[in-house]
């Protein structure tokens, strides 16, 4: 997601500082991102220049100090509480009181993580929806203390400068999106289980009958198993009903590292460019 939406910034005319855990993944954010590019220069969507042009705007950085002077932080990191609070405490220092500390959670607290700073106001949820090049929708979720001020200028660069549709949404464990697509995604693993039809005809039913892009099957292989797995578990935790445990099918493929896309098998295998093979 992170890599997503570097990529999707850029191409917008922004100057993005992308940050990453060591110089090794960033350096393969950045190859993943080119190659994002070179892909849509093979099916005409995107000429040389202009992919030169995406890659001059992103600006690998190495410490958080270094975000001092951007306008607006995103932070895409996986679903850790204690680490997600860790940055936005480190942020809250570097950062000047007017910029507006955004994250792209889709299960935690928007309330908990501005509960460390010392601007809470400031902190707000931006939830991209997969894959964010071709997705036109952000969920902007307002956490306890969201001034009105940073949803408005929240709203206001979603939908005037990245040119997306924004959704305002109060806080909950899921949100809309992640909530709603969870629990299709669980359903259609129960009816694998019990051996109702095979994922690819589940998933062929889905596609054809409902005008989906993907069935549930590949769609979570393309969010990453081990993604819907955690935000299932932390959705059964905060509301504490049946209908979000986690299928056992879906803890023993995560068990097993079939996590779909980026490992190269789940329900179905991909080649190296995300594929279905």
């Amino acid at each position: 997601m992170g890599q997503g939406i570097c990529e999707m910034l850029a191409s917008n005319g922004l100057d993005v500082y992308m940050i990453e855990q060591d110089s090794e993944r960033l350096q393969h954010a950045i190859s993943m991102i080119e190659q994002s590019l070179d892909k849509q220069m093979e099916r005409w969507a995107l000429t040389s220049a202009e992919k030169k042009l995406v890659l001059n705007r992103i600006h690998p950085m190495k410490q958080l100090s270094e975000l001092a002077d951007c306008e607006l932080v995103i932070e895409t990191i996986t679903e850790d509480l204690d680490r997600k609070l860790d940055i936005f405490k480190q942020l809250d220092q570097i950062c000047a009181p007017h910029v507006i500390l955004a994250s792209n959670t889709s299960t935690l607290s928007l309330t908990e993580l501005a509960s460390v700073t010392s601007h809470p106001e400031r902190v707000i949820g931006m939830h991209f929806v997969y894959p964010v090049s071709k997705a036109d929708l952000v969920e902007i979720v307002r956490g306890l203390k969201t001034s009105d001020d940073t949803f408005g200028k929240t709203r206001h660069f979603i939908e005037e400068t990245i040119h997306k549709k924004g959704v305002m949404v109060f806080e909950s464990p899921g949100f809309v999106t992640t909530r709603l697509i969870c629990l299709f995604i669980n359903e259609a693993l129960h009816v694998l289980e019990e051996g109702v039809a095979s994922a690819d005809d589940i998933d062929s039913a889905m596609r054809i009958g409902y005008a989906f892009q993907h069935g549930p099957f590949e769609m979570a292989d393309r969010f990453g198993l081990d993604a819907v797995l955690a935000a299932l578990e932390r959705m059964f935790r905060e509301y504490g009903e049946l209908k979000y445990r986690p299928s056992f099918i879906l803890k023993k493929m995560v068990r097993g590292g079939q996590l779909g896309v980026k490992s190269g098998a789940g329900f179905f295998n991909y080649d190296k460019d995300g594929e279905r093979i």
